[in-house]
Parts: structure tokens; sequence; C-alpha cells
């Protein structure tokens, strides 16, 4: 075998972007081969009426110490620093200010439990109050952060994150999957539209296989989602079957993204939020005018999203309106017309929002980080210990895995 390269990236997300960015000057010669017509994986800025709309990941999470915080700065683009409007609900429109207090009590004392006590199960919901009545709403909240059930959400997991985080929230004007997607160095080899068919081990490294043919590398680095890990739309060596089973306890949450357009004049003051209705766990979350934009971003997680997923974009619409009509008004229905949606349940090469663990299955992720010998190497969100689900922690892993393979090649 004659390497054509000394690595390959699978995958053209925010991990592969970081590790791309890693390897630019380190004397390898490395390409990004990505299934998508486009870099960025689940961060993708679509411009729709001039505006730079977010369907994928929009906010830089911890920001104080997120790497795209710090590319944004070194690159020149305006970072938004303005605090989000979550958590209040915007004239306390059916939430009275006494039943978000104690909401938002209920969510804080479960969260509590779940560090302080948690359950012998790690199963996020039986840290639940019994017949608490706000249960339903941590449930809704929750859908939100890992578009998951509580059942199937491992309680130490969602622990990992909630105390690594910070409450730095800021933004891009002009769109998180834009910058991810004009990150990568310039000059580095990239192929898009290039799904990847079957990974082989080689005698002295790695061919990972495209319809266009076959690209021979002396290592590679996997940035995939854990659905297409665990799926069988790759063949991998058997080799990785235990690789396969640590993505496979960390399935994808169902999270989407819908846009309304408000037209004329509606009573939607800018940077502004609601939660549709706080007492079912089915509820969907608006964002009003945000940066004064005429639009509403509605979304939408865990079994609201499965059943837009089922029943087809047009349901979601539908069900945003409705929701919306029901806190401002008849009058408002003529102001909202549909915009753009995302579809992450259903896009082949994705299969989803981001990971969440199983009960008992916290050490999955870092079974996964694990090197395969000394030639595959693997990153994504999924990767990360405490920053899964982020943009960031897929930067960082991305960035991890590019070191990793950097001194196995040396």
């Amino acid at each position: 075998m004659n390497p054509e390269f000394d690595i390959v990236i699978v995958g053209g997300g925010a991990a592969g972007v970081g590790a791309a960015r890693r390897l630019a000057g380190s004397g390898l010669s490395a390409i990004l081969i990505e299934a998508g017509s486009r870099l960025g994986g689940r961060a993708s800025t679509q411009e729709i009426r001039g505006l730079e709309l977010d369907l994928g990941c929009g906010w830089l999470h911890s920001a104080d110490r997120n790497a795209w915080a710090e590319i944004a700065k070194a690159t020149g683009v305006a970072v938004d620093r303005s605090r989000a409007a979550w958590g209040a609900q915007f004239r306390n429109l059916g939430f009275t200010g006494e039943e978000q207090a104690a909401a938002w009590r209920s969510f804080e004392a479960w969260t509590k439990r779940l560090a302080d006590t948690p359950p012998a199960s790690d199963c996020a919901a039986d840290a639940l109050e019994r017949g608490g009545e706000w249960n339903a709403h941590i449930r809704a909240i929750v859908s939100f952060i890992s578009g998951s059930r509580l059942e199937r959400l491992s309680a130490a997991d969602y622990v990992a994150y909630d105390e690594s985080s910070s409450e730095n929230n800021w933004r891009l004007r002009t769109g998180l999957g834009a910058l991810v997607a004009s990150s990568l160095p310039r000059g580095f080899a990239l192929q898009l539209a290039m799904p990847v068919e079957s990974i082989a081990l080689e005698a002295d490294g790695v061919s990972v296989v495209t319809a266009r043919g076959a690209i021979r590398a002396r290592a590679a680095i996997l940035t995939v989602s854990t659905a297409v890990l665990a799926g069988d739309s790759i063949k991998l060596p058997r080799e990785l079957e235990p690789w396969r089973q640590a993505a496979a306890q960390l399935p994808l949450g169902l999270n989407e993204k819908l846009f309304l357009e408000i037209v004329g004049e509606a009573p939607f003051e800018p940077e502004t939020h609601v939660t549709g209705n706080p007492r079912d766990e089915r509820t969907a979350s608006y964002y009003i005018r945000p940066f004064g934009w005429p639009v509403i971003e509605c979304f939408f997680g865990g079994e609201r999203a499965r059943l837009l997923c089922e029943a087809g974009i047009a349901s979601g619409f539908a069900f945003a309106i409705e929701q919306l009509v029901g806190l401002f008004g008849a009058d408002i229905r003529a102001r909202l017309r549909p915009l753009a949606g995302s579809n992450w349940t259903r896009t082949t090469y994705i299969g989803g929002a981001y990971s969440y663990a199983l009960p008992g299955q916290v050490g999955a992720r870092r079974r996964l980080a694990q090197p395969f010998e000394r030639r595959l190497f693997f990153a994504g969100e999924a990767t990360s210990a405490e920053d899964f689900s982020t943009a960031h922690g897929a930067h960082d892993s991305g960035v991890r895995a590019a070191t990793e393979a950097i001194a196995a090649l040396a």
C-alpha cells in the first residue's frame, strides 16, 4: 500500500473542521471528506429573506471557554453577548409569575436530587417527585436540552453537562453554522458530497471506500454521528464492534427547529420568549424576534419532535401557530407564515440532533473516544465527557483526535 494521505478526516461538521484546523501546519498530508453538499454538519446557517437563520446549533454555550467564540473574535466576526430570553414567559401569558417560580423551583430541586442523591438506576425519571405538579414542565425542558424522554436518560450524564456548563450563552448574527463552514483552513484538501461506504484496515493504514473510489491513508479520524457509527450506512471492520456498541449507548436525541415569518403588525416584541404550554411535556418553545428579526424560532424536542418527523413539517407549523394563537389571540393567525424548518432526524448521514447517554452508560463517551491501534481516531460531540451536545464540544474533540493522530504518526 502506498498511502495517498497521512490522515483522512471523515465528516465535515464542527469536529471535522476542528481536526482540520489542528492538522494544518503539522506537516502531515490530510484530506476531509463529507457526505453532504456543505460543511458544518449539524451547524447549518441558511440565508432566507435576507436573514441568517441557524437551522442547527445557534448558540455559543459556555461562551467564556468556547473555541468558536475565540475563532469568531480572531476572524473579525461580531459576537452578540446579550442575555438570552430563555426561562421567561412574555407578559406571563398562560403562565403566571407564581406558576413560573414554582415550576423553576421544581426543576432546580430535581436537578439537585440528580447531583446529590442520584437514583441507583441512573435513570433521570426516577428523580422526579412522585405526582409532582411540574413534572411535565421538567420533562419539556429536558427534551429541549437532550432530545430524550427522562426514562432513557442517564442521570450521571445529565449532571456532567449541567455542572460543567456556564451561564454565558452568546450568538452570532451571521450564524454559527456559517462560522463553522468558513473555518476550514485555506487550501485544506476537501471533497464534498462523498459518502463513505466502508472502511477497511490495511497492513500499514486504512482504506476509506467511497462511491468515487478508495482513499488510502496512514490513519483516519472519524467524526460522524453516533447514529451513523451504530448504523449500517458505513461498513466498519469487525474490530470496531466495541466502538459501535459504545455509539449505540449514546443515541441522538430528537430536536427540530421551525421558523415562522411575522408579516405586518403583530404583538411580538424583540428578544422575548414563551413556552406554549408549560404543563405539557410535548410543548414547543418559542424565541420571538431574535436580533429584532421578523421571525419566531420554534424549538421542538423529544416527543414533539418525534411527532413532527412522523406527521411532516406542515404539522409542526400548524402546531406552533395554534400554540401561539392560544397565547396571543386569534388575530395573529394571519400574521404568521411558515418560513423554514430542519429535518435532522431524517437526514441519513446524520440521523438526529445531539447525543445523550442511556441509563448506566455514562462511560460510553470515554470508550467511544479511545483510538483503535494507532490508525483510527474518534471525534464528535458524543466523545466529549462534559461538553457533548455542543459545537464547541465537537470542535475540541476534533482537536483532541488530531493531536492523538499526529503523535501516533510522528
